[in-house]
């Protein structure tokens, strides 16, 4: 079953008792919590997603919550909650969606060492992956919507989680996190784009999530090897660039990009130069013509 059988009034019910369990690529995370908004994020975003029975086994128990007592009602926020211990400071209740995002790419980063995780998106055509490793603000996510807009199977938007023993991406198809400009930028460009509530004034400014498309989340299962990895970098004014760059600059990029690099010591290095020596390797400047740059990427993975 998928979360789009069950109504609005059981998504609730499973959030406010047991936990709904949600498939998320290689995990399963069990959710509680009795917001609204938190029941309505799950029920637009994740529709394709699989859900599990009760007595399922979940990687992730984690719960988000209102505050006890008066503060429920005056000012209220929400807490997220692994297990017993809480990981963030609570925020205004109307942002429980974004904060089970954030919360959910934490209890990855932190504990799915099973994986070297970098900070990437990843997209997939005809079983390549393309890999846009970027620290914050240099405009991955949009870039990787716009792709997904043209056909490409997304992946991730946010964590490419490479399978060190196969050389490959495991998919973890969430929603596509955008931010501020990009929110309409995307809406502009991919008028289809099943895009949720727009949920201003956060520590990341105005935030919205686009539904990954349901053929990416049904084919969460199938792996795909890097071909191609795109040093991605927005400026608004900037001419577009595409260009080569040394393995040896793009190891470093994937070296800064990955959360747990250290963990895998000598073997973390071998994977990454392994991802390198059989890719492309190409740095991407570009600005507001979305579709030039769009064109440019499906450009240079023709060519290649």
């Amino acid at each position: 079953m998928i979360v789009s059988e069950l109504t609005r009034t059981e998504v609730g019910r499973q959030l406010g008792g047991h936990g709904l369990k949600v498939r998320m690529g290689p995990i399963v995370a069990s959710i509680r919590s009795p917001m609204p908004v938190v029941a309505d994020g799950i029920g637009f975003h994740y529709a394709a997603h699989e859900t599990l029975d009760a007595d399922a086994f979940a990687d992730f128990n984690v719960h988000i919550e209102w505050p006890s007592g008066i503060r429920r009602f005056v000012r209220p926020t929400a807490t997220f909650r692994l297990d017993e211990t809480t990981a963030f400071e609570p925020l205004p209740a109307n942002q429980g969606f974004p904060l089970l995002e954030w919360g959910m790419n934490w209890c990855i980063t932190a504990y799915c060492d099973q994986y070297l995780i970098l900070h990437s998106a990843v997209v997939e055509r005809n079983g390549c992956a393309l890999l846009l490793p970027a620290p914050p603000g240099s405009g991955k996510s949009t870039l990787c919507a716009a792709l997904v807009a043209r056909g490409w199977r997304l992946l991730s938007d946010e964590l490419a989680l490479i399978d060190i023993d196969r050389l490959a991406v495991t998919p973890i198809p969430r929603p596509i996190s955008l931010k501020n400009t990009a929110i309409e930028v995307i809406r502009a460009f991919w008028p289809e784009a099943a895009i949720g509530t727009v949920v201003r004034e956060t520590l990341k400014g105005s935030v919205a999530h686009v539904r990954p498309p349901p053929g990416s989340v049904e084919r969460q299962h199938e792996i795909a090897h890097v071909r191609w990895i795109v040093l991605p970098k927005y400026g608004a004014e900037a001419p577009m660039t595409l260009s080569a760059i040394t393995r040896g600059a793009a190891l470093m990029r994937l070296v800064d990009c990955a959360f747990n690099y250290t963990v895998h010591g000598r073997r973390g290095f071998e994977t990454l130069a392994s991802l390198v020596a059989d890719a492309t390797c190409r740095d991407f400047r570009y600005g507001g013509d979305l579709d030039a740059a769009v064109k440019a990427l499906e450009g240079l993975a023709s060519a290649s």
